[in-house]
């Protein structure tokens, strides 16, 4: 009979046909096929540690990121140390813009004061003695843990930025860096950062600057009126009319309070500290 076309049926295409797992894949999708899987990257889903461990830098390490920090104003600064015991307490030191200017005058003495009076306070830091040099302060705190260290110096930061700021009728940042604190784990660290604190007046020639630090057994800029470990003295120095002293805060680490005058000898009133290399600021 006359020729007949195939049913219409049989004219679908092959790829139509064949089931999606006998076609022939792609040659991108080939080679992904064929890729080794150690060369697959696994992809493992991000976790964020909200309170990853603790690493212990060794020491020259943090002395080293420490010294890069403080010649780069406005990155703040932490301790020195990794770890910070209860136990022990800290000589922190400041250092201000020189815009504020000197600090060493009556009306600067008086703004800081009023800033060591804000943390008096405080049962979980206490500043214990306090230094006014020209353009730095020394404290010797005590401190319960990191965040009362934190909490305790930001306090006294921002007292000690709105009233010098006042006096020189200013805005902006007194402190460039945060703070520097070093830990004092033994009596004779203790010692010689008392000795450090309450006679740098001597190491920075302000003894001699004037008919009346000439006179002064003790630094006025300084909590060394206030002292009890001064060699040679049974009591503490009277107070002059007129004069208001910086707070003070009984110690209360063993170290400061006893430690250091049992294992080592009262502080000399004409005693020169000597350089601290633990310090950046002198």
């Amino acid at each position: 009979g006359p020729h007949r076309a195939p049913p219409r049926a049989l004219h679908v295409d092959r790829d139509r046909r064949s089931p999606r797992s006998l076609r022939r894949p792609p040659a991108d999708h080939r080679r992904r096929l064929h890729r080794p899987a150690r060369l697959r990257p696994r992809r493992r889903p991000a976790v964020l540690d909200p309170h990853p461990p603790a690493r212990r830098a060794p020491a020259a390490d943090v002395d080293a990121g420490l010294a890069r920090h403080l010649h780069r104003p406005g990155h703040a600064l932490a301790v020195i140390s990794a770890f910070l015991s209860s136990r022990d307490p800290l000589h922190v030191s400041l250092r201000v813009v020189r815009e504020v200017g000197r600090l060493r005058r009556p009306d600067a003495y008086a703004a800081i004061r009023r800033a060591v009076a804000v943390c008096i306070g405080r049962t979980d830091f206490r500043i214990v003695h306090t230094s006014i040099q020209d353009n730095h302060i020394h404290l010797l705190v005590e401190a319960n843990d990191k965040r009362a260290l934190a909490n305790g110096l930001r306090a006294f930061m921002i007292s000690a930025t709105r009233h010098l700021n006042a006096l020189r009728g200013r805005r902006g940042t007194v402190f460039p860096t945060r703070y520097h604190a070093v830990p004092l784990t033994t009596p004779k660290q203790v010692r010689a950062a008392l000795c450090y604190i309450l006679n740098n007046w001597r190491r920075h020639r302000e003894d001699l600057a004037g008919a009346e630090a000439r006179r002064a057994s003790v630094d006025p800029y300084s909590t060394g009126i206030l002292f009890g470990g001064w060699r040679g003295l049974s009591q503490f120095f009277p107070i002059p009319d007129g004069y208001q002293p910086l707070p003070v805060c009984g110690a209360r680490t063993w170290s400061l309070a006893v430690g250091w005058r049992t294992y080592h000898p009262l502080i000399g009133l004409r005693e020169t500290p000597g350089p601290d290399r633990h310090l950046p600021i002198a």
